[in-house]
């Protein structure tokens, strides 16, 4: 027993030396989160190999930068708190207590930041200065994601356990209305005076007029469209379809498929890369994948375990001593 403690102190003062006496490295970096990890992988962008990690409590899934861009926020769900994390070297830079954070954002003008409460079926709507809790809405059931008008004015947030989608008036705080818009509704976006949420237990995105609440439309995609990303140019909406292992290219004017990528793995989250390329958590597959729009060919990165949100800062330069593996 003696020797098997000496042998993991050795072990373990060779890593903390190794980690000190690295030189920092360039390139950027991806920030993935790891939910059942639970920690942050930090991925090089140019090795595109996992180089540390960033321990979290318990259950971390989602992530945004603060409109400064001076902190990326990583909420963790059942460790009921806000990471702070500076964007640019990974350090932690404070911990707010916050009811379950799983899904959250800022209101276009800055003036909210709202917050989905998976576990506890509520909505928190928050001062985007102070983080000052304004308003909290109990709904049925499992609020997922979320997504403002331009103005920010309203807010429209998937209902996944009730079929629903419900939208809330943020300058009155209350509810504006709660309406069916297929099984299991999780990712919504705003585009083209719409509201588009995808449905996980269908294949197909609904289009939702954002004044009634009714359906206008429908975008058939594949089996478990789950979540919506609009590419930089605004000329692509993208939608990973999670249980069908595929990722869709819908044009964002037309509201057309274009054309769909196999990605097995349980495609969820996404980033766009500089090159053009973009990168994809598998929440199946404890990896990140690369996908080339142009050839559909991806490459493989291994993460932790059920990856969810990613963002990319291609101007980070972080020391790896920052976290270890």
């Amino acid at each position: 027993m003696r020797l098997v403690f000496r042998l993991i102190c050795q072990a373990s003062f060779a890593a903390a030396l190794l980690a000190a006496t690295a030189p920092a490295y360039a390139g950027g970096v991806a920030f993935v989160i790891n939910s059942r990890g639970p920690s942050i992988s930090l991925v090089d962008l140019t090795a595109q190999k996992e180089v540390g990690r960033i321990p979290s409590l318990r259950e971390p899934h989602h992530l945004m930068l603060t409109p400064d861009g001076k902190s990326l926020l990583i909420g963790d769900t059942a460790g009921n708190q806000m990471m702070f994390v500076d964007p640019n070297t990974g350090d932690v830079q404070k911990r707010l207590p916050m009811s379950d954070p799983y899904q959250f954002a800022f209101s276009p003008n800055g003036k909210f930041f709202v917050v989905c409460g998976l576990a506890r079926n509520q909505v928190d709507v928050y001062d985007g200065k102070t983080f000052a809790l304004l308003k909290r809405f109990p709904v049925t059931a499992t609020p997922s994601h979320l997504a403002y008008s331009p103005d920010g004015k309203w807010v429209f947030v998937s209902l996944q356990d009730s079929d629903k989608l419900a939208s809330f008036d943020l300058d009155t705080l209350t509810e504006r209305w709660t309406v069916p818009t297929g099984t299991t509704p999780a990712g919504v976006l705003w585009l083209n005076n719409e509201v588009l949420v995808a449905n996980m237990g269908t294949d197909y995105v609904a289009r939702i007029d954002p004044k009634t609440g009714k359906e206008i439309g429908r975008i058939v995609t594949a089996r478990g469209a789950h979540n919506l990303f609009l590419s930089p140019d605004r000329k692509v909406l993208w939608v990973n379809n999670r249980e069908g292992g595929s990722t869709s290219a819908v044009d964002a004017a037309t509201l057309t498929v274009k054309r769909t990528y196999k990605l097995p793995g349980g495609p969820d989250d996404l980033d766009f890369a500089p090159d053009g390329k973009i990168w994809f958590t598998r929440r199946f597959a404890q990896s990140v994948a690369i996908l080339d729009p142009a050839t559909g060919d991806f490459q493989v990165i291994p993460v932790g375990r059920s990856p969810h949100g990613i963002w990319l800062n291609p101007k980070a330069t972080l020391p790896t001593q920052v976290s270890s593996r």
